[in-house]
């Protein structure tokens, strides 16, 4: 608004001074004055000229008197130039720094965006760290854990190695009674060596293997126990050889190889449940001589049920050979042992039967089964409770099958 007021103002001013002048130039143009004693006509163009000047003048004045931007323009041009050309470098400089400054925001934020995913991986590495520290954790506590086992191991075995101590030294002394022992049996072998010709032609009362006495042994006893039961049952073969044989035998004439009895000893000792003892011959001995002895030691339970089933066999009968009757029972009898042997009653060692039957018992399932003829099934059953020891008493029972 102010500058449109300036503008029209001058408009005016000139205006009037050019009015002025024109009206001043007619004036001395018709008056005919002179000035500096020109003529008049020259006198009108000067002041005509002086008119514009001053129009001019006026103009430059009242633009400077009211505006410092033209003040500015005709005064200090030049030293608006040079701070311009200030401003310009002082620009550049700006823009330069400007252009700096965005080039190391750039970096920053390249720094920045690294910096994020760095922070993405650490935080998964803290998450993995935390989970390994939780397993780790665990495995300290089953480690305490085993640590705890560990100890009460260690304090069994500690145990366990004065118990081991403790069974060293009667090892010790049984290994001094087995060097006297050794020299024993080096006389014996001796003796038996020297005895082999009179053995050929004397008189053999007991064979090998023969079994001369046998008996169960209940488990979970003391050593004192077992040993007394086994006495028992060494006095019981001799009073067995005595009864059969009709010699003298006591038990010192029954000779036990000393290792072989502590191993059955210690075997019974060990076991939970009760087992059978055996003892065999040897070898074949003569009349008179000390009865030398061998020990067999088996896990004893009960084998068959009263009224068990054994098992059951199907024949037929075709011939009429007097003897088929007698064969057909034999072979029933052998299949019979061959079972009871496999589940686990001992058979023994010379015969290899586990069972007793009488001659009457036995005929009379001979008569039976005579009366019949064509397919023909025996059955086997237990007639008590038999253990491993046995013997086995058997219940046989015949029918005939529809053809």
């Amino acid at each position: 608004m102010y500058g449109a007021v300036l503008i029209l103002s001058l408009i005016v001013t000139g205006g009037v001074i050019a009015f002025i002048g024109d009206r001043l130039g007619t004036k001395i143009g018709k008056k005919r004055l002179s000035i500096f004693g020109l003529r008049p006509r020259h006198t009108s163009i000067i002041v005509t000229i002086f008119t514009g000047a001053f129009i001019t003048t006026l103009t430059f004045a009242v633009l400077a008197a009211t505006s410092e931007n033209v003040r500015t323009a005709l005064f200090g041009m030049d030293e608006l130039k040079r701070e311009m050309a200030e401003r310009s470098e002082a620009l550049a400089k700006t823009v330069d720094l400007l252009a700096s400054a965005e080039l190391e925001q750039e970096q920053t934020n390249s720094q920045l965006a690294r910096s994020k995913d760095e922070m993405t991986e650490l935080k998964k590495e803290q998450e993995l760290l935390l989970s390994e520290s939780e397993k780790l954790k665990e495995g300290n506590q089953k480690l305490l854990q085993v640590n705890d086992s560990l100890k009460a191991e260690a304090e069994k075995l500690a145990a366990q190695n004065k118990v081991i101590a403790d069974e060293n030294t009667a090892l010790t002394e049984k290994n001094e009674n087995l060097t006297k022992n050794n020299a024993d049996l080096e006389q014996r072998a001796e003796n038996l060596q020297a005895g082999l010709i009179t053995m050929r032609e004397g008189d053999i009362v007991i064979r090998a293997n023969e079994v001369l006495a046998s008996g169960v042994i209940s488990g979970g006893r003391t050593k004192a126990e077992v040993e007394t039961d086994f006495a028992a049952i060494a006095n019981l073969a001799s009073r067995n050889i005595s009864a059969r044989y009709g010699v003298n035998i006591t038990d010192s004439d029954i000779w036990i190889y000393p290792p072989e009895y502590e191993a059955a000893v210690g075997e019974i000792l060990k076991s939970k449940t009760d087992s059978v003892v055996r003892i065999l011959a040897a070898g074949n001995l003569l009349r008179g001589e000390a009865v030398r002895s061998s020990l067999e030691v088996y896990p004893n339970s009960i084998i068959y049920q009263p009224g068990e089933f054994i098992i059951a066999r199907a024949y037929t009968i075709k011939s009429n050979r007097a003897n088929i009757y007698e064969e057909m029972l034999m072979d029933f009898l052998r299949q019979v042992n061959v079972e009871a042997v496999r589940r686990g009653i001992l058979a023994d060692p010379i015969k290899g039967s586990v069972g007793v039957m009488d001659s009457e018992e036995y005929y009379a399932i001979l008569n039976g089964v005579r009366s019949l003829k064509g397919n023909i099934v025996l059955s086997a059953y237990a007639k008590h409770s038999t253990d491993a020891l046995g013997p086995l008493e058997l219940n046989i029972r015949w029918e005939k099958m529809d053809n």
